[in-house]
């Protein structure tokens, strides 16, 4: 069976006129674009050349009197250093600068963790703070940093 078909042409509503587009704003001035950013090496390895060291030997030679305890060895540090995966030297070297900048030195991020846990005087809480790595030590100033300020 067919269909009804209505004839457009007998339609019953006026037809209407076409809307108008809107009237268009003045354009606003382009904004200048920014410099590009300078963007380094993606890879790990390409970051480790970067830097001011230039290879992973010399890279893992300048962060063990940096990151080594009192009571470990440079050397035998350094060579462990070596076979790390960049991507680990990379994050050790930017926790060693931070330390630097911030405490000066490990003995100083030890106080100050002392200081900020209200420890200071407590002789082997200091013992125990010796034997971490550095990048434990960092976390606990910052964890003491973000507890100061709440």
């Amino acid at each position: 069976m067919a269909s009804k078909r209505t004839d457009k042409t007998k339609s019953t509503k006026q037809k209407q006129p076409p809307k108008k587009a809107p009237a268009k704003k003045a354009a606003a001035p382009k904004k200048e674009k920014a410099a590009p950013v300078k963007m380094g090496p993606r890879h790990p390895h390409g970051r480790v050349k970067e830097t001011s060291q230039g290879s992973k030997e010399a890279l893992a030679k300048a962060l063990a009197p940096a990151i080594a305890r009192s009571d470990e060895d440079k050397d035998a540090l350094t060579a462990r250093l070596k076979t790390a995966s960049n991507a680990q030297l990379l994050r050790l070297q930017k926790i060693a600068d931070q330390v630097k900048q911030k405490f000066g030195s490990r003995e100083g991020l030890i106080e100050a963790i002392g200081k900020s846990e209200a420890k200071s005087k407590d002789k082997d809480f200091i013992a125990k703070l010796e034997t971490l790595s550095i990048g434990n030590l960092f976390d606990l100033a910052v964890s003491a940093e973000r507890r100061a300020r709440a």
